[in-house]
């Protein structure tokens, strides 16, 4: 049985640093699990690579964590750009705001852009959704929505988070 999705994790270059970003910018908590490995055959497996190494943090928001990975080996390509909206692949996520104008001017003070090539720089309002993209401090690509009443997919459709005791 699926019950949803648990995480999106984004690969950073500083894991501090993006984690308190994230903190600052979304309202993720840090769960006090600052993980990583190395010399791991069992993550090795899991992730694919010999030899691996990575730290890692996990934040919570909602009903949704967010799981930063900073990787030591492989050795990241840092020349590679984040992928662009169009690309093959997972591209973004996304967050829900209730005053979309008054988060990208918060954000923007904090680090994040929202400089996209054809845009505008501030949200678009389709009826039913009022949308812009923007990217972290690291160039990872970020939606922020602000659903209209009767939106089909507003966040307050989703169900609440349940945790058994």
């Amino acid at each position: 049985m699926i019950r949803g999705i648990h995480h999106v994790t984004v690969h950073v270059r500083d894991l501090e640093h993006m984690s308190r970003f994230y903190q600052e910018a979304f309202g993720f908590e840090d769960i006090g699990f600052a993980g990583g490995w190395s010399d791991s055959p069992e993550l090795d497996e899991i992730v694919g690579y010999s030899d691996s190494a990575a730290k890692s943090a996990m934040l919570c928001a909602g009903n949704c964590y967010l799981e930063l990975f900073q990787y030591a080996n492989p050795a990241p390509d840092d020349s590679a750009p984040p992928k662009e909206a169009h690309q093959h692949g997972y591209t973004h996520f996304c967050v829900d705001v209730t005053d979309i104008d008054a988060e990208v001017e918060r954000l923007a003070s904090i680090g994040m852009t929202f400089d996209r090539p054809h845009g505008r720089g501030r949200p678009v309002d389709v009826e039913i959704v009022k949308a812009i993209y923007g990217r972290d401090p690291e160039g990872n690509l970020i939606e922020l929505q602000e659903t209209a009443p009767g939106c089909p997919f507003e966040a307050r459709r989703l169900p609440k988070a349940s945790i058994a005791a």
